[in-house]
């Protein structure tokens, strides 16, 4: 009988994949595959690192939001594994999981992983040190994902992180930021860049032709306007409308540095991460992930 480690957040999304963990592991077991249940916890980190580096664990299945993907991928990922990674999508927006087409149906998640067809997906990384899957990003707005009341994300879904992100823009200032490449230098005062691994980030769909497969990143810049522009730009973003805007940049490339004069906190997969400056580069195809 074959093994599998599934890694499930129990306060991602709605809170509700701890409800469907006996269907889950029935489903596996009728496969003839042992599915151990690892819940999320702090300092879990080493424990889940232990259990995918010892080998027994044909792959490994991610549940939660992307701060949970990113999670298993940082340990995939700085461990040198090749263990692939199955998803089940229970956050808030589940970026990642919708640049794939994984729906949020914890049935067809399951369907999809017991076909088992991968495909190797793109993997950012920042510093040599913090890997990433769908996007890291600095600015206005960016801290949303992280600094919204859990209840509200329960309650609003990603409804919620548009009307924190409202209360924001009394308060908006522009940095100026410097970012160098292999083939350019970007210098301007904006209000924030994005960069992203496909086409989704912040639950905003269709950003750009952003492929997840290519090897490149695709940065997407706000330079600084005035706050009654704002609409507009939201509106080309929803609608991929965004090279059509003189207030937006966009800069593809597979590495990159990002300073500024001011201390600017990413958000990577919408977590807090680091602060400017930092380099940034993509690993091509560098992580399996079960797909449709």
């Amino acid at each position: 009988m074959d093994k599998a480690l599934l890694v499930y957040n129990p306060f991602s999304g709605d809170r509700g994949i701890a409800n469907k963990l006996d269907y889950i592991l029935e489903r596996f077991q009728q496969k003839d595959i042992l599915l151990q249940p690892y819940r999320i916890m702090e300092g879990c980190g080493k424990n889940i690192s232990d259990l995918l580096t010892e080998g027994s664990y044909k792959f490994v299945i991610s549940s939660g939001g992307d701060g949970t993907l990113n999670f298993i991928c940082n340990i995939i990922m700085k461990n040198n594994l090749s263990v692939p990674m199955g998803i089940i999508p229970a956050g808030t927006c589940n970026d990642f999981a919708s640049i794939l087409n994984i729906p949020t149906s914890v049935e067809e998640c399951v369907d999809i992983i017991l076909k088992g067809r991968t495909v190797d997906v793109d993997v950012g990384v920042v510093d040599d040190r913090i890997y990433f899957l769908s996007s890291c990003a600095g600015g206005v707005f960016v801290d949303v994902s992280f600094s919204t009341d859990g209840e509200l994300k329960k309650n609003l879904g990603a409804l919620a992180y548009y009307l924190k992100a409202l209360t924001e823009m009394a308060s908006m200032k522009p940095f100026r930021v410097t970012i160098e490449t292999e083939e350019e230098i970007f210098e301007d005062d904006i209000l924030l860049f994005c960069i992203l691994n496909g086409n989704q980030a912040g639950g905003f769909h269709n950003l750009m032709d952003a492929v997840y497969d290519d090897g490149l990143m695709d940065i997407v810049i706000i330079k600084d306007c005035r706050k009654i522009e704002l609409p507009a730009i939201f509106y080309k973003v929803i609608n991929n409308e965004l090279q059509n805007d003189k207030n937006v940049v966009t800069i593809r490339t597979n590495r990159c540095t990002i300073k500024s004069s001011k201390e600017i906190v990413l958000s990577i997969d919408g977590e807090k991460g680091p602060t400017l400056p930092v380099e940034v580069k993509f690993i091509n195809k560098a992580l399996k992930v079960f797909a449709a």
